[in-house]
């Protein structure tokens, strides 16, 4: 069984508990429709090792043995936020840069399984775990991993002066409640067993109580002083960040270049590399670095993949992905306080009108068109790499047919009365589709936006187009602002499938405003422990019944899963992909 090393996973774990990690969709389009949840690696820069880093690849009689030292240079496209703590980091290249430097108490095999990795656990019942941490474990300043480093981020994430956003992932803990208001002094579902067991105790039995418990230590003893209000800030976070991992952080040159250097102590085995050095770089260089050598590993956005399939010193991997793009429809407006939708809006709240501006969409084209095919139709809300996926067949398709329509709309009282080619409402007056995509300084987002909105007119629906800036787009959204009405976005689902942040009718991130106690129902059975036990087999079931409401509703219009494409130069040995990610980078190595 492969180690896996994708924190974007475990980010997406830890949960939609991140609202950029799960809807700040593209700004480089790179591609969890996220900005905080992919991951890879991590960098840095050395001239001294530039002649490690920028072969050709193109020696067909490189060795596939794995090899001892090298630097491999991988590069990000878009500039990180710079905060190097999993307590406390927000956007996707953040993650990429730790993720060769942390380890969890647990991975994902390739079925999205949750399997040991620094801790193994027990429980009977789904509430309580008794976890057993691996012994001489060393973080890269040499002490030793101990289960007071786990207790200590538990009670960091939980702690009143924690400004990070990972408090949902420890407050499900028995007394971590009563810790958050300053009522207790620790977390009373907690207790240590000896340095190397721990005793958790939740809240309540749940399926998924697990895999979205933090599962980040922190080194208690180096961090001892240092106020939880002023971590965030801390050379600890920013520029001297430690882990577990195969790889320790060298040199730093913020927002550009993070280099790591072999952890020759790490548990598993030292690395095969010397160095990895991460790169950051502009999104429109990518296809020239990976041509020229510059690069050795890179995320490679859909539209660049034909490109780089033409390289003869570079593959194109593709592995399937677990993000999804749609079209969504403000039907309601939501009080967060109250925790309830508290007014329903009534402009496309006719089915027969979201399914027509369903089968309005040519998705096979705009797909080809605008990601050169490394996707494909999706009918619901969960991508079919997943385990939880409904069967294609227990899913209604929405194939184009602009004359089914036409037809109804005309059911539905949508009809042109003036003459002007443009469809009117059931009432007579003007109906205006006014469409929102976020902006950013790709083309192509407008381009795409702007298919949507001609696959609609040509159907009869005039429809205006807003392009919004994307650091104010999701904020619009979240709080129903009047000139959101339809809006483009894209989610990922998490290797626990439970999609009740997104989809409960008492929850800020529904953003549509779909209310359906059928759909609440299935969405809370399917992680009690009384009804569905730990059979994941009943637990898909009830997931199925729930795509196929939500695929009957359309409060979206599902359009795309995406691949994963990464480009990777064929000097580059022992990388594997699958659904989960990458493979743990201390196996990767320079072809000889």
């Amino acid at each position: 069984m492969k180690n896996k090393s994708f924190l974007w996973l475990m980010a997406m774990v830890l949960m939609l508990s991140l609202f950029l990690a799960a809807c700040n969709s593209e700004q480089t389009e790179g591609e969890t429709p996220g900005d905080g949840e992919k991951t890879s690696d991590n960098g840095g820069s050395d001239s001294d090792d530039s002649s490690d880093s920028g072969s050709d690849g193109s020696d067909d009689q490189a060795s596939d043995e794995p090899t001892q030292g090298g630097t491999l240079t991988y590069a990000i496209d878009s500039e990180p936020e710079g905060i190097l703590n999993m307590a406390f980091y927000g956007t996707a290249t953040d993650a990429e840069i730790m993720g060769f430097m942390v380890d969890g108490l647990y991975t994902f095999d390739e079925n999205l399984k949750a399997e040991p990795n620094l801790a193994t656990w027990e429980t009977e019942d789904n509430k309580t775990f008794t976890f057993k941490f691996e012994e001489g474990v060393k973080w890269h300043n040499g002490d030793e991993l101990i289960v007071d480093d786990w207790i200590f981020a538990l009670e960091t994430l939980a702690h009143p002066d924690y400004e990070g956003p990972r408090y949902a992932n420890v407050k499900t803990i028995e007394g971590a409640a009563a810790f958050h208001e300053g009522e207790a002094d620790s977390i009373s579902g907690i207790e240590k067993i000896s340095d190397y067991e721990v005793k958790v105790t939740f809240d309540k039995a749940r399926v998924n109580n697990l895999v979205n418990v933090w599962s980040y230590p922190m080194n208690k003893k180096r961090w001892e002083g240092v106020p939880v209000k002023d971590m965030l800030g801390h050379e600890f976070t920013r520029t001297k960040p430690i882990g577990t991992g195969p790889f320790k952080m060298g040199k730093v040159v913020p927002g550009e270049s993070y280099e790591f250097i072999a952890n020759e102590d790490y548990w598993k085995g030292a690395p095969n590399l010397d160095k990895i050095i991460v790169k950051v770089i502009d999104n429109k260089t990518v296809v020239g670095a990976l041509q020229n050598g510059d690069v050795d590993m890179v995320p490679v956005h859909p539209t660049l993949g034909k490109q780089v399939e033409k390289m003869e010193n570079v593959d194109l991997v593709t592995y399937p992905g677990l993000s999804y793009y749609y079209v969504g429809f403000k039907l309601g407006v939501f009080d967060n306080e109250q925790k309830k939708v508290v007014e329903e809006k009534e402009k496309y709240a006719n089915l027969k009108l979201r399914q027509a501006m369903y089968h309005a969409i040519n998705r096979e084209e705009w797909i080809e068109a605008f990601f050169q095919g490394y996707g494909s139709k999706v009918n619901g809300p969960v991508p079919s790499a997943h385990w939880i996926s409904a069967d294609e067949s227990e899913l209604k398709d929405y194939p184009y047919d602009p004359e089914k329509a036409k037809n109804l709309l005309d059911e539905a009282g949508y009809v042109d009365t003036n003459g002007d080619g443009f469809r009117e409402d059931p009432n007579g007056d003007e109906f205006v589709v006014k469409f929102s995509h976020y902006a950013s300084s790709n083309p192509t987002f407008e381009s795409r936006a702007k298919a949507l909105t001609q696959y609609w007119n040509q159907v009869g629906l005039q429809t205006e187009l807003q392009m919004i800036e994307a650091s104010l787009y999701y904020d619009k959204i979240e709080k129903d602002s009047d000139d959101i009405e339809v809006f483009y976005g894209g989610w990922s689902t998490g290797a626990d499938p439970d999609p009740s942040a997104l989809w409960k009718s008492d929850m800020l991130w529904n953003f549509p405003r779909w209310v359906n106690e059928e759909s609440d129902k299935l969405l809370e059975d399917a992680i009690d422990i009384e009804v569905v036990g730990t059979d994941s087999a009943k637990r898909k079931k009830l997931y199925s019944e729930w795509q196929q409401i939500v695929n009957q509703e359309l409060p979206m219009l599902f359009i795309t899963e995406l691949q994963e494409t990464q480009g990777v130069n064929k000097r580059v040995g022992g990388v594997e992909y699958d659904v989960s990610g990458s493979n743990n980078p201390n196996e990767w190595f320079i072809k000889q």
